[in-house]
C-alpha cells in the first residue's frame, strides 16, 4: 500500500489523519485535496441573472432615450459616451430578460437608443461605429417586431455609406427599407421621411429625376404638425422638408436651392438644433457658391463653422473646410 501511494496510483484517504501524523505534514503536502461536490440542478438557476421587464422599466428606458435625444439637439457629440452606455445597459437587460410583451417593447427602446447613438457617432466622424450601432438597432427592431422602427433605423444606417463615399450602396440600402409594402405599414410622417432620405441619396448618386420624384412623394405624404406620438424618434414638418429639399437641390446644382434653404433657415424649428442649423448653413453656402455669390457663401460657411465647433460635429466641419478652402 505504501509503495502504491508513493507512486501516485492510490490515495489512502481512509488513513489520512494517521499519515499526516506519521509524516508530520499537512494534508495538501501529502496529496490530499478536498473536492467540492458537483452543483445540484436546483442550485443552477440561482447563478443566473434573470430579469422580468415590466411597463415601468420600459417607460424608464424610453424616458432616458428621450433625455439623450433632447441633449443631443443641444450639445451634439459631447454626450456620445452617455448614450452608448445607455445602449449597453439596455443590451445587457434584454440578454437576461424573460420573453413577453414588455421585453418586445424594451427591444424597440433599444433600437431607438442605438440608432440615436449611431447618428451621434456619424456626426463625430466615426463611420464604422455608426454602422455597428445601427446594426444593433436593426437587430433590436426585429426582436421588437416593429416595422416602423426597423425601416427608420435601416434607412438611417445608409448615411454611414453616404459619408464613406458609397452613394450607390446607400441608395440600395434605403430602397430596401422603403418598399411599397413597408410604406403601407408605417405612419405617413415616416413615409415622408423615408422618401426624403431616398431623395438625398439619389441626389448624391447623381440621379436627378428620381431624386425630384422622391421629393414630391415626401411632400405629398407629409401630414400637418411636427411629430406623432407613435414616432418619438422623428420630428419632421414642412420647414424641415424645405431644408431637405434645398439640400438635395444643392447637391444637384439647381438654382432654386437657395430659395428653399433660405425659407428653411427662417423656420423657427431649425434654430432649436445647432447641428441642424449648421447643416442648413453649409447647404446654403454650397448653393450660393454654385450661383456665384462667393461672399454670401463664406458668410454662411463661417457661421456654420462656429455652430459645428460648439457641437463637436466632425461631419459638418469636413464639409465646411472644403467650402472655405476653395
Amino acid at each position: 500500500m505504501y509503495t502504491e501511494w508513493e507512486q501516485g496510483r492510490v490515495l489512502p484517504t481512509d488513513w489520512r489523519d494517521e499519515l499526516c501524523e506519521v509524516f508530520a505534514l499537512p494534508p495538501a503536502a501529502l496529496g490530499f485535496v478536498d473536492t467540492a461536490p458537483p452543483p445540484s440542478a436546483l442550485d443552477i438557476p440561482s447563478a443566473l441573472e434573470i430579469t422580468r421587464i415590466d411597463a415601468e422599466i420600459v417607460e424608464m428606458l424610453e424616458q432616458q432615450t428621450d433625455h439623450y435625444r433632447l441633449m443631443d439637439r443641444k450639445v451634439g457629440a459631447a454626450i456620445i459616451p452617455q448614450t452608448v452606455a445607455h445602449v449597453e445597459h439596455m443590451e445587457k437587460l434584454l440578454r437576461t430578460a424573460l420573453p413577453g410583451k414588455h421585453s418586445h417593447l424594451a427591444a424597440v427602446a433599444l433600437a431607438e437608443g442605438a440608432a440615436l447613438a449611431g447618428w451621434q457617432a456619424l456626426d463625430a466622424g466615426d463611420v464604422t461605429k455608426a454602422w455597428n450601432l445601427h446594426d444593433v438597432a436593426k437587430a433590436a427592431a426585429r426582436q421588437g417586431e416593429d416595422p416602423a422602427v426597423f425601416a427608420h433605423v435601416t434607412a438611417q444606417q445608409a448615411y454611414a455609406l453616404l459619408d464613406a463615399g458609397r452613394a450607390t450602396e446607400a441608395v440600395e440600402l434605403v430602397q430596401y427599407a422603403h418598399t411599397p409594402e413597408i410604406a403601407r405599414r408605417v405612419p405617413a410622417r415616416l413615409r415622408a421621411w423615408l422618401a426624403a432620405a431616398e431623395a438625398e441619396f439619389l441626389a448624391a448618386a447623381g440621379q436627378h429625376r428620381q431624386a425630384l420624384t422622391m421629393l414630391d412623394q415626401a411632400a405629398d405624404a407629409l401630414p400637418e404638425g411636427d411629430t406623432d406620438p407613435e414616432l418619438p424618434f422623428l420630428m419632421l414638418n414642412s420647414t424641415h422638408l424645405a431644408r431637405w429639399r434645398g439640400h438635395c437641390l444643392a447637391r444637384l446644382g439647381a438654382d432654386e436651392a437657395v430659395d428653399d434653404l433660405t425659407r428653411a433657415l427662417e423656420g423657427s424649428q431649425v434654430l432649436s438644433s445647432k447641428r441642424a442649423e449648421s447643416g442648413l448653413r453649409v447647404d446654403l453656402a454650397l448653393a450660393l457658391r454654385k450661383r456665384g455669390d462667393i461672399e454670401g457663401s463664406k458668410t454662411h460657411a463661417q457661421r456654420a463653422a462656429e455652430l459645428a465647433g460648439s457641437t463637436g460635429s466632425a461631419r459638418q466641419r469636413a464639409r465646411i473646410a472644403k467650402l472655405l478652402v476653395d
